[in-house]
């Protein structure tokens, strides 16, 4: 071989050798955290884990409405792969292992455990699938999170509180009942609750409630109405419907002869009926429609490949692990007696039948639903 061939055999070689290492750079790009490519072939598919079914909205609301939306912006075949954690961490951590199994195309996360979750976002994420923090700001690389003004939910109860407790509220004290230590968004109700009402009402005690249930709080109540003694519990700020439900049955096993106001949150139907008997004094409406949308629209168009800044998140939020993630943030409302009329019937709200069973016949017809 003479020294031109020799010459030309070498660079070729070098050339070669240079696109397949180019070649492996981007295949290891693409699988450590790249979005998915714009010309995927075939149907998307969706992950959708939710943390848990004792509270009615996800399974009523949630679901129905984000798997709705995702296949009217990615197609009727887009596949929603559906799971619930039923509030166990270690379960959830497993679905998404699952999830990346399935080579997911995105994937919306309501975390039972912000913190726990962090190292299975990291996990989806280096497979290249982008994941959407839903209703709860999961920590880790998460790509998107949709919520309500969750601190406003806080101050929407403490405000209602207070104004329904008037002179009351120097006459006495109140028990606080907080969500769940696991949970980010129980941290930002309490805040903005505290903004409220500190200053304003003695607290006689105050929990935060293990994983939310009832029944715990339900116990917490026995203790708080066994220390202060009825007659001083002026007011309990209950942080969800649920567990005004199990603090309602402690209140009247305790023999009040009138229930001292009770808030919530999530506007439960047992709690929009508690609510028309005069048992819970009032609860906060979150829109669940725009915040589903929100969430169907950031993970279809980051399975896609696009970007969600500007065009569909117009603002941002820090998590404990991360700055400047793209959210759509949605305002909640207060829901007493008087506001359920307008919304009865609405998309994410419960119709009139619901509503108006003959246990509640009475009630609804005072309150003029018919």
């Amino acid at each position: 071989m003479n020294s031109h061939l020799r010459r030309a055999v070498v660079t070729m070689a070098a050339v070669s050798m240079a696109a397949g290492l180019a070649a492996c750079g981007s295949a290891k790009e693409a699988g450590d955290g790249g979005e998915k490519k714009k010309d995927k072939k075939g149907p998307l598919t969706i992950g959708l884990l939710l943390p848990e079914n004792q509270t009615a909205r996800y399974e009523r609301f949630d679901k129905p409405l984000i798997e709705k939306k995702i296949k009217e912006l990615a197609g009727a075949d887009t596949v929603v792969l559906y799971e619930n954690a039923k509030q166990d961490a270690s379960v959830q951590q497993q679905q998404v292992d699952t999830m990346i199994t399935k080579k997911v195309d995105a994937l919306i996360v309501d975390a039972v455990d912000a913190k726990s979750i962090a190292s299975s976002v990291k996990k989806a994420t280096d497979k290249g699938i982008p994941v959407v923090a839903y209703d709860r700001l999961a920590e880790g690389p998460v790509r998107a999170y949709t919520s309500v003004d969750n601190e406003r939910v806080g101050k929407i109860q403490g405000e209602s509180l207070l104004k329904e407790l008037g002179d009351n509220a120097s006459k006495g004290q109140i028990v606080m009942m907080n969500g769940a230590i696991t949970d980010p968004n129980a941290k930002l109700y309490k805040q903005g609750a505290h903004s409220v009402l500190d200053g304003k009402v003695k607290v006689g005690k105050e929990y935060d409630t293990k994983e939310w249930k009832p029944e715990n709080a339900n116990e917490n109540m026995k203790g708080a109405v066994s220390s202060l003694g009825k007659d001083n519990i002026v007011g309990v700020y209950s942080a969800n419907d649920g567990m005004a439900g199990g603090i309602i049955t402690a209140l009247k096993s305790a023999g009040f002869d009138k229930l001292p106001p009770v808030t919530g949150q999530d506007a439960e139907l047992s709690a929009v009926q508690r609510i028309l008997s005069d048992e819970q004094f009032m609860s906060v409406y979150k829109p669940y429609k725009p915040e589903a949308d929100a969430a169907a629209e950031l993970a279809v168009a980051l399975a896609q490949g696009k970007g969600v800044e500007d065009s569909i998140a117009k603002s941002t939020v820090d998590s404990g692990s991360q700055k400047k993630i793209p959210a759509v943030i949605v305002t909640p409302f207060a829901l007493t007696k008087s506001d359920i009329g307008q919304y009865v019937g609405k998309e994410g709200f419960f119709n009139l039948n619901e509503i108006c069973t003959e246990k509640y016949k009475a009630q609804c017809d005072q309150a003029g639903l018919k």
